[in-house]
């Protein structure tokens, strides 16, 4: 075995600082989550327990915890819901170069480059101005829409793009309708982008901070609530409370990873029984 080269080991030490700087708070938050009831928001350490994780569940003067996370978890699903919706729609129709594509594509996605707090500012603007309720669940909803449709709609439009028509021309050709063919053929081979798509949707909302701080009205979200309890909380709660957030956000990718494989699973068994009765 040829002995490594150089740039090897100084590509490697490059790789091992990038995921220190990147995991390295997340794992110390984790650490100090457990601090004893003594600890403080620094090393070192006083103890190891679970104090702080059972403080979060007692009766505490440290803000909405879990109203805001339920707020947080519901803007996150209606915004996927939206995202996934709006975004096949899209990839289907522009397939299609219909007149004024190209600028609705950009109008579409001008929105990311726009700075977030300045979006937000702008959405909370026109709801006030319209006599709207500035709220976590209509002027959020639309702000954060504005971060997570223009990922989806680039992600839809890089499936479609490699999408083969000719199975929409075989389904038809059985006589498929059309709402039969996108629901028989054209969903289930995007299945895996669509879920995608949704977390990417979901995962964008629960953690948007810039976009919903002005649009929430007098009902933070978790992100707000966290940032509120920095400026007035100086015990390891907080750590607490962090390290439980990242480890629903894992859990919700798993979930979303079960049930991709799931389909992938279903897929296969129902292509070796199409193969067994042929």
């Amino acid at each position: 075995m040829e002995p490594r080269s150089k740039s090897f080991w100084w590509l490697t030490a490059f790789f091992a600082l990038f995921v220190l700087f990147l995991y390295g708070p997340t794992v110390t938050i984790g650490i100090l989550s457990f601090q004893g009831p003594d600890g403080g928001l620094t090393f070192p350490m006083r103890g190891v327990s679970t104090h702080w994780f059972h403080a979060l569940f007692a009766q505490q003067a440290v803000g909405d915890i879990w109203g805001a996370w339920r707020r947080s978890f519901v803007l996150g699903l209606m915004v996927m819901a939206v995202t996934v919706v709006v975004s096949v729609m899209a990839g289907l129709a522009f397939r299609k170069h219909f007149v004024g594509s190209g600028v609705l594509f950009y109008l579409a996605i001008a929105s990311l480059v726009i700075p977030s707090i300045l979006v937000s500012l702008g959405v909370g603007l026109i709801f006030n101005e319209g006599g709207l309720p500035i709220h976590w669940a209509t002027s959020a909803f639309g702000a954060q829409l504005t971060w997570t449709l223009p990922f989806g709609l680039l992600v839809m439009f890089a499936v479609f793009n490699r999408f083969d028509k000719r199975y929409e021309e075989a389904a038809r050709d059985q006589g498929a309708s059309a709402w039969q063919t996108v629901r028989h053929v054209i969903l289930p081979i995007i299945a895996p982008p669509v879920i995608g798509v949704a977390l990417f949707g979901f995962s964008l909302s629960y953690d948007e901070f810039a976009r919903t701080l002005l649009t929430s009205g007098s009902y933070n979200t978790l992100p707000l609530e966290i940032f509120g309890m920095t400026t007035n909380v100086t015990n390891p709660v907080i750590y607490a409370l962090g390290t439980l957030t990242t480890l629903f956000s894992f859990a919700i990718i798993a979930v979303f990873l079960g049930v991709v494989w799931a389909l992938g699973l279903r897929r296969r068994r129902g292509g070796s029984d199409a193969g067994k009765s042929v």
